[in-house]
């Protein structure tokens, strides 16, 4: 009886053995009495031959008449031929159409971005699409491995918020039975209240910024990686950033191997190796202003800044201590120094810019409503999270780390839109 194989099973199987694979019709050649069928599932392509003869009659027929993209079941024996992609293909027996596909599959070589983009349902069965969105899913799962060996307790956060994290400008506004309430920016406030309990904790979900930006970089929606951490300075906080990409890197690096060559790509885990190069914002300011940036003292960088600056460096660095002017309300003012703040961003080499952000948070009540009406804000907003300073508040830091722009970077893509599954900007919200 033959055994169900996934493609990638079928490749390790011995030369002989009878198998049945489920799959879709990638491409078709009909030569004569040969018909060969790239066929796709989720593991990758194999060459399936159906020779007039040699498969049942019936079967050779609905070879020759499928279309691409129908799903088929095929039975078959297990070749080894050096010719084949791949080194082995399946020599047909029995072929039988499970779903047809009924019109001609719209997805062909040399589409334009544009049509990619508004046939993003069906450019997902692309094996390239496939194998990003695997790395991703490995990414995933190593980063929450990553928190969970080292005392981080994962939790869940509201999406539904009533007041600013990141600022009033970039909030998504959603009517909630007749109130007015905001799509969550980031979880920050929320972590901050859970570690008065849990002490370490970190989220992975998605996060909204109605950003204008039109730049390879940014998404209106993107998957955001945020830890909070109870007494943890801003020194704390990096070197536990440096240690969480530099060991997920390593790792991806190790298991993304049959992923990455379908891309064509490689990820060098030494680009990620602690420790990373730290300036401070007023050294980046000044080789900004080298670079012919007409930059003035507390301006935060865009995105044309920071590719320049991250030209400048071969691993991940750390830009730190920006003014009180670039940074929220919530980042703890260096004692030393009240001009900046206890904050950090971590850049990407290479022009990618900032993967992480984060910081030391005000812990004392009385400077965070001083800082909060500075930002023209209003306390009475910020009523619960003036609340957590008021019962033994404690020194505490946290980030946070966009999945996209960690892949972006690794993988080396052109822009964010190719490493996530239906990509949300402020141009496009279909399909």
């Amino acid at each position: 009886m033959a055994r169900r194989l996934h493609v990638a099973e079928a490749f390790e199987a011995p030369e002989n053995e009878e198998a049945e694979l489920f799959g879709w019709v990638r491409n078709k050649r009909v030569h004569g009495g040969l018909v060969f069928l790239e066929l796709r599932d989720s593991t990758g392509t194999i060459q399936v031959t159906v020779k007039r003869g040699f498969a049942e009659e019936d079967s050779f027929k609905e070879a020759l008449d499928v279309t691409r993209e129908s799903s088929v079941v095929i039975t078959g024996i297990i070749k080894k031929d050096p010719r084949a992609p791949g080194g082995t293909e399946i020599h047909c027996r029995s072929f039988k159409v499970i779903g047809k596909s009924i019109a001609e599959f719209p997805i062909k070589p040399g589409a334009s971005v544009k049509f990619l983009l508004d046939n993003r349902h069906l450019h997902l069965r692309s094996p390239k699409v496939t194998a990003v969105m695997k790395i991703r899913s490995l990414l995933t799962g190593l980063i929450h491995e990553w928190f969970r060996k080292n005392g981080f307790t994962e939790i869940h956060c509201p999406t539904f918020i009533t007041a600013a994290v990141e600022g009033g400008a970039t909030l998504f506004k959603v009517d909630y039975f007749g109130r007015n309430v905001y799509l969550t920016q980031s979880v920050q406030f929320y972590q901050e209240a859970a570690i008065f309990g849990l002490e370490k904790v970190y989220t992975i979900q998605p996060s909204f910024r109605a950003e204008l930006s039109r730049t390879r970089r940014h998404l209106t929606e993107f998957w955001h990686v945020e830890a909070e951490m109870a007494n943890a300075t801003l020194e704390d906080m990096m070197a536990v950033v440096e240690r969480l990409v530099g060991d997920t890197v390593k790792a991806l690096a190790e298991s993304a191997g049959p992923y990455l060559k379908i891309l064509g790509k490689s990820i060098n885990p030494s680009v990620a190796e602690p420790p990373y190069p730290r300036i401070k914002y007023a050294e980046a300011l000044e080789i900004l202003r080298r670079k012919g940036f007409n930059i003035e003292w507390g301006q935060d960088f865009g995105a044309d800044e920071e590719r320049e600056l991250s030209k400048e460096f071969n691993k991940p660095f750390f830009v730190t201590h920006y003014p009180k002017e670039a940074k929220a309300f919530y980042h703890m003012p260096d004692p030393s120094d009240p001009r900046v703040t206890l904050s950090a961003d971590l850049l990407a080499p290479g022009g990618y810019g900032e993967i992480v952000g984060g910081g030391q948070r005000i812990h004392d009540y009385e400077l965070l409503v001083q800082r909060i009406k500075e930002a023209g804000l209003n306390p009475s907003d910020y009523e619960w999270y003036l609340d957590l300073r008021k019962y033994g508040s404690i020194p505490h830091s946290g980030f946070g780390l966009g999945l996209e722009r960690m892949l972006w970077w690794l993988l080396g893509m052109v822009h964010i839109r190719s490493v996530t599954l239906f990509p949300r900007t402020p141009a496009r919200v279909y399909p």
